[in-house]
């Protein structure tokens, strides 16, 4: 077989088993948002048997012998070319996934399904002891996951995070967080010890739910995701899933009394929905109609959340629009205190409801416990109280019950081990191109101002949703902002936008 036939016999492949992977998306958007919970038992079945399905596919000899015709011939010649870039994520894949039995995939999606609906159970009823025995099925088969694609005596952790954000490594992450949080640690302390504090309670009041939709699908369309090939629904956990060419499903949450869950939900999973509806879409199935990792994925969400969505410039343009909506607690509302009021910094017991500043800390804490969990050092019976004291340490709270401590996220119980770092690696990267796409766009606020934010959509689009697969996240950010991954600029930004709402001195003050 020619290398060109070789090649097309490998897309077609891919798009097949792809398609295998947006069945199970769709399955587990449906099981967590609208499927009756007595169907919970039967839907692990389906979703092991598509796992299995996909992995036979993906696994099967023949692509080995695909792969190896197209190595080596001028059809990759360029490694910068669609075809290379191709051949190259496919021969990873295709590598990793060979060293995993199919019989530990299977089981791994029949036990992550039901011990999602165990999570909910335990959380609701603030009880670790009913979970406890799934918490250990899944860290004993994360070990057995870790030592088959894993490098012989190399980190655990790091076989794991390769999945989520390639050619990264638990040493690497753990001297960048650390530089962080060596910075973050007294920027909280000087917030804390400030006399200024904003009030929440402009954002608390009678903020009815069919409003709060209204208003999240009107911002969501505006900057620029298209309902035309996704949609807006309801989760218990807020998420976004690329299911397929034409089809992204983002989610949020509502309380009727609060303004800011699911206004910022909604800005936040429009980031991911952006990405999604930002690949080539003839390219599904294919590396280079991929993304190419979770946390240039979150520096999609994070830079819509909060360095435009926190921003005096959008809000000069969004807050009269708000105030009109809901009158009977805005309508009285000065903008600066309602913009203060969104840039509060409190050390919280929730990561999903952290502010910017401190809820890099939450991830911190996650990222040094499952590492703890998946060597052996920590027993997943004593979980509860190595949580509590990373708490009481970083962020000074203790929760009140495991509902509000470890059993908070859905992660684990999914075997999401190693994807908790790709936040903040999110926020770095976030942090990164939003410098970088204001210094070539010139006055960007000027634009956000006006209610404008095609250009930077455009800019991001050019600078990393194009760019699919083809390159690391590393070396992505490298091309776009021409620099590292780094943790500085995420400082600044920080200290520009808090330090004008807590007088910091030093601070530089927000345009």
């Amino acid at each position: 077989m020619d290398p060109k036939a070789a090649y097309d016999e490998l897309t077609r492949r891919s798009r097949e088993w792809s398609t295998l992977a947006s069945c199970a998306a769709l399955l587990s958007w449906d099981e967590l948002t609208v499927m009756p919970t007595a169907a919970s038992a039967f839907r692990g079945d389906q979703l092991g048997l598509l796992a299995g399905l996909e992995h036979e596919r993906a696994t099967d000899p023949k692509v080995g012998e695909l792969l190896a015709t197209v190595e080596g011939s001028d059809l990759v010649a360029d490694p910068e070319s669609p075809e290379a870039a191709d051949v190259r994520e496919l021969r990873r894949s295709f590598d990793r996934k060979t060293k995993l039995p199919r019989a530990l995939v299977e089981e791994l999606a029949r036990v992550t399904s039901a011990a999602q609906h165990e999570w909910v159970a335990a959380r609701k009823g603030r009880d670790f002891p009913r979970f406890l025995p799934w918490l250990d099925r899944i860290v004993a088969l994360k070990r057995r996951e870790a030592e088959c694609v894993g490098a012989p005596g190399g980190d655990p952790y790091d076989a794991l995070l390769d999945d989520y954000e390639p050619g990264a490594s638990a040493s690497r992450l753990s001297g960048l967080f650390d530089a962080l949080k060596a910075e973050l640690v007294p920027l909280v302390g000087q917030i804390a010890s400030s006399e200024t504090r904003p009030d929440p309670g402009v954002l608390r009041g009678n903020y009815p739910i069919d409003r709060q939709k209204m208003l999240g699908e009107l911002v969501a369309a505006s900057i620029g995701f298209d309902f035309d090939r996704g949609r807006l629904d309801t989760s218990a956990h807020p998420f976004c899933s690329g299911i397929a060419p034409g089809d992204c499903r983002i989610t949020t949450r509502y309380r009727p009394d609060d303004f800011e869950e699911s206004f910022f939900g909604v800005l936040h999973e429009v980031g991911h929905g952006l990405y999604e509806q930002g690949l080539d879409p003839d390219r599904f199935g294919t590396p280079m109609g991929e993304s190419v990792s979770l946390g240039i994925h979150e520096s999609q969400s994070r830079l819509w959340e909060n360095l435009v969505g926190r921003g005096r410039a959008f809000w000069t343009h969004w807050f009269p629009i708000v105030r009109r909506l809901f009158r009977e607690p805005l309508g009285a509302a000065e903008f600066d205190a309602f913009h203060r009021a969104v840039n509060r910094v409190e050390p919280s017991l929730i990561r999903t409801q952290a502010d910017e500043v401190t809820y890099n800390l939450h991830i911190i804490i996650r990222f040094e416990l499952e590492r703890a969990l998946l060597s052996g050092d920590l027993p997943p019976a004593d979980l509860p109280g190595a949580w509590d004291e990373s708490y009481r340490r970083d962020l000074g709270v203790v929760a009140p019950d495991v509902a509000d401590g470890c059993l908070q996220d859905v992660h684990w119980s999914a075997g999401l081990f190693g994807y908790f770092p790709t936040y903040t690696l999110g926020n770095l990267y976030a942090a990164q191109l939003f410098d970088r796409a204001s210094e070539e766009l010139g006055d960007l606020d000027a634009s956000i101002r006006q209610g404008d934010t095609t250009p930077l959509l455009r800019w991001l689009r050019d600078h990393v949703h194009r760019h699919a697969r083809r390159h690391t996240p590393a070396a992505l950010i490298r091309r776009a902002t021409g620099s590292d991954p780094d943790h500085r600029p995420l400082i600044r930004s920080l200290k520009a936008r808090y330090g004008p709402v807590y007088g910091l001195s030093g601070a530089e003050v927000p345009s």
